[in-house]
């Protein structure tokens, strides 16, 4: 099922699947009977469509977001980051499938995959309110990035992704809603907020089953978790941070800071 989404280029399309097999789990979940785990070997690479063209981070253009084209280059960079991120939960499910894990790991990455393909598509939503859609503008490749460096590592995954990259969201997201509030966009502000409140639940995830690799393992989590970022992550992390959530989310002042610029 994790393969099949993976496999499957269109946006609408692997969200759609995402969120049939995703009802199909839990499903099986409440009726006392789990689908078997299985193995099934995930693509290097997700299928995307041709659209949007690719590029290096360093390449996309940026748009100031005072200005319409602006937001809607920022609806569209959101769009991109929540379908990478449909991705990444899907292939952590399938990719690391042979470490033996409780049915609370496929609960949440399934809950996950199924909640950032609701985000896609109420971001897409947003674009064609403003005459746009997703593939109209060029995006980057940075978050598989991530996910092929840490294909072979289960930890330094957990770490770089929910506990990196999209604890950063939970940096970013506020300013992005004042920004479409200032704008009277309605619809953005509240799909951005409903991202923002789902969003530190992911964060929690990584940051929960992090901690249970490390106490299987007798580690201490801090410093597997610095070990992993300096070694996966390029450079530093930019604050501000969110503290705040990103305390909610299980991440300590101690596991970032000192990860920080500066």
């Amino acid at each position: 099922m994790a393969v099949a989404v993976l496999n499957t280029a269109d946006g609408r399309e692997k969200t759609a699947l995402s969120r049939h097999h995703a009802a199909k789990w839990f499903a099986s979940r409440e009726a006392g009977d789990p689908l078997p785990i299985g193995q099934a070997v995930p693509p290097d690479r997700p299928a995307r469509p041709d659209r949007p063209e690719l590029l290096s981070p360093r390449d996309v253009p940026r748009r100031g977001p005072g200005t319409p084209a602006g937001r809607i280059a920022l609806l569209h960079a959101v769009a991109h980051i929540e379908l990478s991120a449909v991705d990444l939960h899907w292939d952590i499910v399938a990719r690391f499938a042979h470490v033996p894990m409780p049915l609370g790991w496929f609960d949440d990455w399934v809950r996950a995959a199924d909640e950032e393909s609701k985000h896609f598509n109420l971001m897409c939503d947003c674009l064609e309110e403003v005459g746009s859609h997703y593939g109209a503008l060029p995006a980057h490749a940075g978050m598989w990035r991530s996910a092929e460096e840490t294909a072979g590592d289960l930890m330094a995954r957990l770490a770089v992704v929910p506990m990196v990259l999209e604890a950063r969201g939970l940096d970013v997201t506020p300013g992005m809603i004042e920004v479409f509030r200032k704008a009277k966009h309605a619809n953005a502000v509240s799909a951005l907020e409903t991202i923002y409140a789902e969003e530190v639940g992911h964060v929690a995830y990584g940051s929960k089953w992090f901690n249970f690799l490390c106490g299987r393992q007798d580690l201490d989590p801090k410093e597997v978790f610095h070990d992993l970022v300096r070694r996966y992550f390029p450079g530093t992390l930019k604050p501000p941070f969110n503290d705040e959530k990103r305390a909610e989310a299980g991440l300590p002042l101690d596991f970032y800071w000192p990860l920080a610029d500066g």
